[in-house]
């Protein structure tokens, strides 16, 4: 492997976006040792040259995405609009509710009571795939169209930045805090696994106990960013007419969706809202974004990486 040493432009705004970046966590977001791993990940794979400096420079928007989400932790949403709990409960109840066992119940309660090892499984790996899934495709798009992996990332960036806008404008608590806390405020509680945790016990991995004790965003269940996600694959393959991928994609979907209702993490409310929030997010990006001097920067951005 050899490493580049000239100073050009692409060495001076890395450079530059990385001592910005080492400034913020150290005086603003509070530095963490994992903060030091992604800059120094980041830098090895821009300076290796290459390959390697191409693949870094084409996941741009997602290293945009990650800093983003990892910033959020300085004004958590609940500091921001008051939190609904029994709101979102309620609503849910009144539009998907039915009898079951004398009383009415939500899809959520009805699961939390019947639950199958095979569902328990099958839902936990469908969860799991939400960030392989679009990575996978993003590797792919790179080896294959470099164009419509910038499109492709920056459609990821954008879906979440109008997943983080609705997660400030309407703090919501999912079905498992509703389940295990009630309707009482409580800020101080860590994520929960919820259902997962019978894949967990089944594999006999921490798995999502290890992921969901980490989340710093407990209210962010509206809207379901995991049920927005695989969306995405699923147009951009369907826009590059790969038949085979659609297919599997729309299954993916299918699988996310049920999962997230199945291991009471959302309500089919927050699914249906990450559902809206991927549509807009191509709306945005194929009727305004892509209309604009930006889909010029893209081809020759597109060139750099090639």
């Amino acid at each position: 492997m050899t490493f580049e040493k000239p100073f050009n432009k692409q060495t001076l705004v890395a450079l530059g976006l990385s001592l910005f970046y080492l400034l913020w966590v150290i005086f603003v977001l509070g530095f963490r040792s994992d903060h030091l791993v992604f800059l120094a990940l980041c830098l090895g794979l821009f300076f290796a040259g290459g390959t390697a400096r191409k693949v870094i420079m084409a996941l741009f928007f997602f290293i945009i995405y990650w800093v983003i989400y990892d910033s959020m932790r300085i004004y958590p949403n609940y500091e921001f609009n008051p939190v609904h709990i029994q709101e979102i409960y309620d609503l849910e109840k009144s539009l998907f509710g039915f009898e079951y066992l004398g009383k009415i119940v939500t899809p959520n309660e009805f699961f939390e009571l019947n639950t199958r090892p095979a569902a328990d499984v099958m839902s936990g790996l469908f969860y799991l795939s939400w960030v392989p899934v679009p990575l996978a495709f993003a590797v792919w798009l790179f080896f294959n169209d470099k164009r419509m992996l910038l499109d492709f990332s920056l459609a990821f960036l954008l879906a979440n930045i109008f997943g983080f806008i609705l997660y400030y404008a309407y703090p919501a608590a999912p079905p498992w805090y509703v389940e295990m806390h009630g309707f009482a405020e409580n800020f101080s509680i860590p994520g929960n696994e919820a259902g997962l945790a019978n894949f967990d016990r089944i594999m006999g991995i921490p798995i999502f106990h290890s992921m969901y004790a980490k989340n710093a965003n407990v209210f962010a269940a509206i809207p379901s960013l995991h049920s927005a996600y695989p969306i995405l694959p699923l147009y951009f393959a369907f826009k590059r007419k790969m038949w085979w991928a659609v297919g599997v994609f729309f299954i993916i979907c299918l699988g996310i969706w049920g999962s997230a209702v199945y291991s009471r993490h959302h309500y089919i409310i927050d699914v249906l809202l990450g559902i809206l929030c991927a549509v807009s997010t191509i709306f945005v990006l194929e009727r305004l974004v892509l209309k604009t001097r930006v889909d010029g920067w893209l081809d020759r951005y597109a060139e750099l990486i090639k």
